[in-house]
């Protein structure tokens, strides 16, 4: 069964650097909060700069969700469009990247709930600079596709609210409470259904997993 350890793994190893994203320096906080009060003045140019410098990862969360780049795009458009018109409500001690990232996540699941159910491409699971080495090892390169694979097949389980939490969970690093907060639950349901989301991927995870380990333990 899938461990939550591994499954924090394929996260890791499907998202790269993008889990990072909005762990910026204060340096650099301090410039996009300047860019925020711009915009929310109405300085158009300010928030393109914003939008350059988040719209990564946001794509990136529309793409796993969603399963498909021509989606992604009007998704991660949409959003920050969302995002600008909403940006006097926003507050500033609150991380932009996180309110930015319930603001697509919502927005997606919104789309999810007009469509039906979408299998999500072993594309979509990986950023676009982090290419598969060239020339892998070959016991390397047959565990990372029999995971990758098994990761596509979980995540197509799990309901729109669920999947949602697992990417912001494993894939962003956001804690319980950032989940909440961006979907607009309590930290209980978000324990909950992430719990519930775990013995889901556990029950379907393959028996010929390389990490068969109970789904109780590791990231918590």
């Amino acid at each position: 069964m899938v461990s939550v350890s591994a499954l924090g793994q394929a996260g890791k190893t499907a998202v790269g650097r993008t889990g990072a994203a909005f762990k910026e320096n204060p340096v650099v906080v301090e410039i996009q909060k300047e860019w925020l009060l711009a915009a929310r003045e109405g300085d158009v140019d300010a928030f393109g700069r914003v939008v350059d410098a988040f719209q990564k990862p946001v794509f990136n969360l529309c793409y796993r969700m969603l399963g498909n780049p021509e989606d992604a795009e009007d998704a991660a458009q949409e959003s920050f469009w969302r995002a600008y018109q909403g940006l006097s409500k926003y507050d500033f001690q609150r991380p932009f990247g996180t309110w930015m990232l319930s603001i697509a996540a919502h927005y997606c699941i919104d789309r999810l709930r007009r469509k039906r159910p979408i299998l999500l491409s072993l594309e979509s699971l990986l950023p676009e600079d982090d290419a598969p080495d060239e020339t892998p090892n070959p016991e390397d390169q047959t565990h990372r596709k029999q995971e990758q694979e098994a990761v596509q097949q979980l995540l197509s389980a799990l309901g729109r609210e669920e999947r949602a939490m697992i990417v912001m969970r494993y894939w962003h690093d956001m804690s319980y409470e950032e989940i909440a907060r961006s979907l607009k639950v309590s930290v209980g349901a978000v324990k909950s259904r992430l719990h519930r989301a775990r013995h889901t991927l556990a029950e379907r995870w393959p028996v010929h997993s390389l990490s068969p380990v109970s789904p109780g333990g590791g990231h918590e």
